[in-house]
């Protein structure tokens, strides 16, 4: 038991530290190489990055200016500590589904990786904008205080980019884009998590 233990939570450190790495990276090398608002086609249109930043809520909502930033940034910091105090408590026990932990595990280093944007990015960064592409570690420091800086956001699917018809209803002549929020890898991992473990683990939650 002991050895099953310490094997899954070697794999759940793993998982944990490959995906804060490449949320972090990605992140940075848009920070560091986009001008804020451009765009670049990956797969034709329908996958591009785009790279756009917001005050810390998912998808690039707005939540409050910066009290509301402070009070999301503080709620994620409690809610991930809570989060990784029952993946240590679901470990113990022998007949928690490896699924329900990794799903776990991605809700927790998907706000994790946002976290480290509202907490450092304001310290290490200098402003991004439409003409100037932001700087690392900036001689005049960065652009905001520590928990107040934003989230980064690049990853941007918008699968159907038309102009509707004329005789369209109520919207005719107007441009209508399916999926247009711009998100990134820590964000799909707390989406992608919480909908397997609503699906496919929701059993196990059920009879906690």
């Amino acid at each position: 038991m002991g050895k099953d233990k310490k094997s899954r939570g070697r794999i759940l450190a793993l998982i944990i530290s490959l995906v804060l790495i490449l949320d972090q990276v990605s992140k940075i090398w848009i920070k560091t190489h986009f001008t804020l608002g451009q765009s670049v086609n990956v797969l034709g249109s329908w996958f591009q990055l785009c790279f756009v930043e917001n005050e810390g809520m998912a998808f690039g909502m707005v939540f409050g200016g910066n009290a509301g930033k402070l009070i999301l940034s503080v709620f994620r910091i409690c809610l991930s500590i809570f989060i990784m105090w029952y993946i240590c408590r679901l470990l113990k026990k022998p007949d928690t589904p490896m699924g329900v932990l990794v799903g776990l595990s991605l809700v927790f280093v998907g706000a994790v990786g946002n976290i480290f944007d509202s907490a450092f990015y304001g310290l290490i960064f200098s402003e991004s904008g439409i003409t100037q592409v932001a700087t690392l570690f900036p001689p005049e420091g960065g652009y905001a205080p520590f928990l107040r800086g934003k989230v980064v956001d690049m990853l941007y699917f918008p699968l159907i980019d038309t102009v509707l018809p004329e005789n369209f209803p109520f919207f005719g002549g107007r441009r209508f884009v399916f999926f247009r929020f711009i998100f990134n890898v820590a964000d799909s991992c707390i989406t992608c998590a919480t909908l397997y473990m609503l699906f496919f683990q929701f059993k196990f939650f059920s009879k906690k």
